[in-house]
């Protein structure tokens, strides 16, 4: 009887998995592929690894992408996507730190690869430059009010983004500890960045 039962249940999930539409299987794919590559990394993360993950076939892997390089990609450009809708892409200003750290804790994983694994990746490093080259430009904006032109300028335009970034990583390595202040203490970290770059 119990056979019978694992049976039928084995059926109805294969049932499920088989009905399920075709945006929200590739989403599917996507959530499981960011938690498979951020335990181990590209290269350490076969396939098959994203495919129980999911709990699906490699078979429905590949009806919805070429390659594990092609999998990888959608996964960084989700992440993108996500962290550019919760943070936006043209400023900073008292809501940016929260909006950050919203992000990074609603999709850690996400956060992690864009960060923390494509930047060690050469074939994807164009995407975390992208990134990187938007933030300078954003902080440059920012600080060119109590920061002068010129070399120190430059250098915090450059060291506050990867300062807030490594922040919030630290914090989520650290469990996301203290939500109702945590926007505050990377907020300081932030200033003390670009107060190390203004005038003596």
């Amino acid at each position: 009887m119990a056979g019978r039962t694992t049976g039928a249940a084995a059926s109805e999930a294969a049932q499920r998995t088989r009905r399920m539409p075709r945006a929200q299987r590739r989403e599917q794919i996507l959530g499981a592929a960011t938690r498979a590559f951020a335990r181990g990394g590209y290269s350490a993360t076969g396939l098959d690894d994203v495919a129980a993950e999911a709990g699906i076939s490699r078979v429905i892997l590949y009806q919805h992408f070429d390659s594990k390089a092609d999998l990888y990609r959608a996964v960084l450009d989700r992440a993108c996507a996500r962290l550019t809708e919760a943070v936006g892409d043209d400023d900073f200003d008292d809501t940016s730190i929260p909006s950050l750290l919203r992000a990074a804790g609603g999709d850690p994983d996400g956060f992690r690869l864009l960060f923390r694994h494509a930047a060690r990746e050469p074939e994807f490093r164009d995407v975390i430059d992208t990134i990187r080259t938007a933030s300078t430009e954003i902080a440059e904006r920012h600080i060119g009010e109590v920061v002068p032109e010129g070399q120190w300028r430059d250098w915090a335009a450059r060291l506050v983004p990867a300062v807030a970034i490594e922040a919030v990583i630290a914090w989520l390595d650290a469990g996301q500890p203290d939500h109702d202040h945590a926007a505050d203490r990377v907020a300081q970290v932030v200033r003390a960045a670009i107060q190390a770059a203004q005038p003596r």
